[in-house]
């Protein structure tokens, strides 16, 4: 091992207190450092945190941010999600591999640049998007790629190249790189509060009384199931231990999904304030932010108001005076991986593992980190919480319809006239959402993003809502001549990538499910070929081991029972005893019979 690796790491675990569970962070950092995680780091990890070299190694293969080969002194990775493809993404691919003489995939000959394809990073509001060398660079074409491309060769560094002035972390200049694009500031995400009145008004309740509070309120989770977050909190405080914990989902990887980005540059203090009520109420001690990787040029701006808030006395020992309430809060940066926003999954990254889901039950809330007592909510749930405590019950009540209440964000992105983010009350038709956003005359919206469902024009008069149309704030309009079957495999894709692979279901199954898609779009798909796709779909979502494969095959098969036409009109006739009339045998076997040497004999099983 050269004395360069060995400073890398040892400054590396030094920095996390020598902490074996903080083994994402330590591969982080040599990542970092060096471009990628070879063999070498690997076994000098396992022995400076005291792991298995195997444990190091397959969460060195696991994570996309992470790599066992070189790459380039800058990574290019280009958004390959829906909504960046629907702007334009693959016109910027070619332009980028063009200037820098390379294909997607690979490196420059001098080892300066790499480039390559990778899931959603949460800017699909502002694309065709880029991370180059980790920093975001939005609203690409064709000529600023090629400007960039030119630059990097030149030598420049990434943030030479990023708009505004000052440091990375300061709020003007994450707003000049990033837009947040807040197209409607409702009072209850986005409402103006000063930091502390929540908590202190929580802290006058007994945490049992803060419970009932948000019970009453019916607030369910922002992040899409929904489930009642007065009855998590409740179960987590009635779950014995002496420590337990607070964890906030940042991980927002559900392509078409930002908004958790813009709360975080604008109110991350809202977010905060809402875990620690939550600690309260539940008794914690320890708090855990887990950001997602490509959202790490955020993190300067989040540990900031981290700093402010123990500088202030709202977060530490004595919490705004009150003696023994101790919460203590830090980041988690993840590492890319969509399946890590699987809460047991999330759980396990955050103990330095692969981000595969764990058996339930148990349940989080009575063993998740380090076997502790942990409550998972996402980033806009502990916002209404901040609120509620803030307002009270009446501010949110008076909002939304039936049992939604209060208002919801929305990452409305695609063919509209007004991407962003919106936060809107509960209720509103989505005939109505498309009216106020500017998407009129689209002939479909994927709602929740590729794990939601796509909605056709004969559903847009039902409500958005927990009770009708439930989604976790994803919102892609697809217009007039979108190719919708071309989209589903584009989704299933991602799901293909994006599977942790611990069950054969998902593992194979999404597999498959992409493979008969391709072979309807490419004209070979036969009339048998649809009740296979239901039944292989079913199939897939009743077996999976965890909420990616249950949703998974809900891009084909929402598609197909919206607007079953569509693939009916890309079936070949289902004639000649299935064979594809299409198909040339004799032109398929021409190269083995080459290579053989001899003729083939063919068997007609319709022949004596």
């Amino acid at each position: 091992m050269s004395a360069e690796l060995e400073e890398v790491i040892e400054t590396a675990v030094e920095a996390v207190g020598r902490d074996p569970g903080r083994l994402l962070d330590v591969a982080r950092a040599v990542q970092a450092a060096r471009g990628h995680i070879d063999a070498s780091a690997i076994t000098a990890i396992a022995r400076r945190l005291g792991r298995p070299g195997v444990e190091v190694r397959g969460l060195a293969s696991f994570y996309h941010l992470l790599s066992e080969r070189p790459l380039g002194r800058v990574d290019i990775r280009l958004s390959d999600c829906v909504s960046c493809r629907l702007a334009g993404s693959e016109r910027v691919a070619a332009a980028l591999e063009g200037a820098l003489g390379i294909a997607m995939g690979t490196t420059t000959p001098d080892g300066q640049v790499s480039l390559g394809w990778t899931s959603c990073i949460g800017l699909c509001d502002q694309g065709p998007a880029a991370l180059i060398g980790g920093l975001p660079f939005v609203r690409l074409d064709e000529a600023k790629a090629v400007a960039l491309a030119q630059r990097l060769l030149a030598g420049e560094a990434p943030a030479d190249l990023l708009p505004g002035d000052g440091s990375l972390g300061t709020l003007d200049r994450v707003r000049a790189m990033v837009p947040s694009n807040i197209r409607a500031e409702g009072p209850v995400v986005f409402g103006a509060k000063a930091p502390g009145i929540a908590l202190r008004a929580a802290l006058a309740l007994s945490p049992d009384q803060v419970i009932a509070r948000v019970k009453a309120a019916s607030l369910c989770g922002r992040g899409g199931a929904g489930f009642p977050t007065g009855l998590k909190w409740a179960f987590a405080r009635q779950s014995p231990g002496e420590r337990k914990v607070i964890l906030c989902n940042a991980d927002e990887g559900e392509p078409g999904t930002f908004k958790d980005r813009a709360i975080l540059v604008e109110r991350p203090g809202h977010v905060l304030e809402g875990m620690t009520i939550a600690a309260w109420a539940v008794g914690a001690q320890e708090g855990i932010l887990y950001l997602r990787g490509e959202y790490d040029w955020l993190k300067p701006l989040v540990q900031a108001e981290i700093d402010r808030r123990y500088a202030t006395g709202l977060l530490g020992k004595n919490i705004a005076g009150k003696d023994g309430f101790t919460f203590d809060l830090r980041i988690q940066s993840g590492a890319g991986a969509y399946i890590c926003g699987e809460e047991s999954a999330l759980i396990e990254s955050c103990e330095g593992k692969r981000g595969c889901p764990r058996h339930r039950p148990p349940f989080p809330v009575q063993v998740g980190y380090q076997g502790l007592p942990t409550v998972v909510n996402n980033v806009e749930t502990f916002c209404v919480a901040t609120d509620l405590l803030h307002h009270g019950y009446a501010s949110v009540a008076r909002l939304g319809a039936g049992q939604s209440r209060g208002t919801k964000l929305y990452s409305v992105s695609g063919d509209c006239q007004h991407p962003g983010v919106w936060e809107l009350p509960f209720g509103l038709t989505l005939r109505e959402f498309l009216e106020v956003v500017g998407g009129e005359g689209a002939q479909a919206v994927q709602v929740g993003g590729p794990s939601g469902r796509l909605v056709p024009p004969a559903d847009f008069d039902k409500r958005l809502s927990f009770e009708e149309l439930a989604t976790g704030g994803s919102m892609i309009v697809l217009g007039p001549g979108r190719d919708l079957l071309q989209i589903a495999s584009w989704f299933m894709g991602f799901f293909v990538e994006e599977s942790c692979g611990w069950c054969v279901p998902c593992r194979v199954g999404n597999v498959l499910i992409k493979e008969r898609l391709d072979r309807i779009i490419a004209g070979h798909g036969l009339p048998e070929d649809l009740p296979f796709l239901e039944e292989l779909c079913e199939a897939v979502k009743a077996t999976s081991r965890c909420g990616l494969g249950q949703t998974s095959p809900n891009p084909v098969l929402t598609t197909l029972r919206s607007f079953r036409p569509a693939f009916e009109a890309r079936l070949l006739p289902g004639r000649d005893r299935g064979r594809q009339p299409t198909f040339d045998l004799e032109r398929a076997l021409r190269e083995g019979v080459r290579v053989q040497g001899r003729a083939p004999v063919f068997h007609d099983e319709e022949q004596p």
